[in-house]
């Protein structure tokens, strides 16, 4: 893929009004502060958590609440405190070395679990490496999950300090300014290690107009999956123009073809993009594109009132076109399309259309309706969500299977839908499990199995 540029947060606020989307550019790194007693608290529970030995289950279990605890105080750290998506951002943390030691590993292992993408741990003063690395190997973490935040140069050893560290991390992240620029180019140019890097530039190193080219020639040495670039505290329009420097169009009007898509996937339809519409699109956190009749920005909504909320943007495979992550909203229909359609393609099919159907039954059903009668039946809905569950886990052919899938869902999204909860919900749950390192044991709780037992023996 394209390398890109993303932002870090130093000593700017993720949460600030003009730092809020930034992290729409689908990756951020943090650095939170030492004196910041949310993060100190978090802290402070996997010092907790780490004290208690693993000798009997009465510790196992109060171990285990510890971690819950502390995942969760990360959790509210990351979404309420900081503002971040972490199901559809990939966010890094600066973690102290002396903190994830002091915690055995726990405080590494607990930002992962409450959704974090990577763990960076900073070379700080002498014995900096070696206290960087025993950090590391504490905590014991996949390796493509761990950044090591290296002061190196672009020297003769350059290759060889990677090497002697990359058994240990995934991605070493080295600092550049325009002194070094020339040197470090000609080094990523012939990088042939796995391990990735992340080059890091300051404003305070770089000419603000010499910056979107010194942010090309990076991405260009890169060439594909080498590594990403870090802009410390940039702007929108900094981070906008840069990451626009790394793409590349044949069009004459100098414009990015454009797919908007749904969290899972759906296309929505297909717009343009300038860099302007780009940097926009930062600032504010909706979608904003280019319009070609209009011959400026389009700020989707502002006529029609079905405004977009702004998850991230990504680059194809080819460097030429974009694609907007969006949530689509309309206080009266949720729709993209000018003829008042969710898509530009017509109605939504599948698991869609059958959550657009549940949606309006919660609001309008016609006589006799199923579907009204499991919403306001709570006890029907839960015994046969029971009963098609038990269905499911049964043997049977493929054809059985997929029949016995759809009523499963057909009931689970009844579930959903009275409670508020949409597709797009759970894909977000989804895509922050997936950054998971903790897993459970995942054995059958007995209780539960009683509990469907009884409600199925009523039949």
């Amino acid at each position: 893929m394209v390398c890109l540029p993303y932002p870090t947060f130093l000593n700017s606020l993720t949460s600030s009004p003009d730092a809020l989307s930034l992290s729409a550019v689908g990756r951020a790194r943090i650095h939170p502060q030492a004196d910041d007693s949310s993060y100190q608290q978090i802290v402070s529970k996997c010092i907790q958590q780490s004290q208690v030995p693993e000798d009997t289950k009465e510790n196992k279990q109060t171990r285990k609440k510890y971690m819950k605890q502390g995942v969760q105080l990360a959790s509210d750290f990351l979404s309420l405190q900081l503002k971040l998506d972490v199901s559809i951002v990939d966010v890094e943390i600066v973690l102290a070395a002396a903190n994830i030691m002091e915690s055995d590993g726990c405080l590494a292992c607990c930002f992962l679990d409450a959704g974090c993408q990577y763990i960076v741990v900073q070379v700080q003063g002498e014995d900096g490496l070696k206290r960087a690395l025993e950090a590391i190997e504490v905590s014991r973490l996949p390796r493509e999950r761990i950044v090591l935040d290296y002061q190196l140069l672009p020297d003769q050893q350059f290759a060889q300090k990677v090497t002697d560290v990359s058994s240990q991390v995934g991605t070493i992240c080295v600092k550049m300014s325009e002194g070094s620029c020339r040197d470090l180019l000609q080094k990523i140019s012939t990088w042939e290690q796995k391990t990735k890097l992340v080059v890091e530039l300051a404003n305070d190193t770089v000419q603000s107009t010499k910056l979107n080219e010194l942010v090309s020639s990076v991405s260009k040495a890169m060439g594909e999956d080498k590594g990403a670039i870090t802009l410390v505290d940039p702007t929108a329009e900094q981070l906008g123009l840069a990451y626009a420097a790394c793409m590349k169009t044949d069009r004459e009007d100098g414009l990015y073809t454009t797919v908007v898509c749904t969290r899972s996937n759906e296309a929505l339809g297909l717009v343009y993009s300038s860099k302007e519409s780009i940097v926009a699109a930062l600032q504010c956190g909706r979608g904003v594109y280019y319009s070609r009749s209009r011959n400026g920005l389009w700020r989707k909504g502002d006529t029609s009132g079905h405004y977009q909320t702004l998850h991230r943007i990504d680059v194809d495979c080819d460097g030429d076109a974009l694609r907007f992550t969006v949530t689509q909203n309309g206080d009266d229909i949720k729709a993209f399309c000018h003829l008042n359609t969710l898509t530009c393609w017509g109605e939504p099919r599948g698991i869609r259309h059958l959550e657009g159907t549940l949606q309006q039954r919660l609001v309008e059903a016609p006589a006799g309706s199923y579907t009204k009668r499991l919403f306001e039946d709570e006890t029907l809905l839960r015994d046969k969500l029971v009963e098609e569950a038990q269905e499911l886990s049964e043997p049977g052919s493929k054809q059985d299977v997929a029949g016995e899938l759809a009523d499963v869902l057909y009931f689970a999204m009844v579930r959903a839908t009275k409670a508020g909860v949409s597709i797009d919900d759970a894909v977000m749950e989804l895509d922050r499990r997936a950054k998971k390192v903790t897993r459970r044991q995942g054995d059958s709780k007995a209780f539960r199995i009683k509990a469907g037992e009884q409600i199925l023996s009523k039949k």
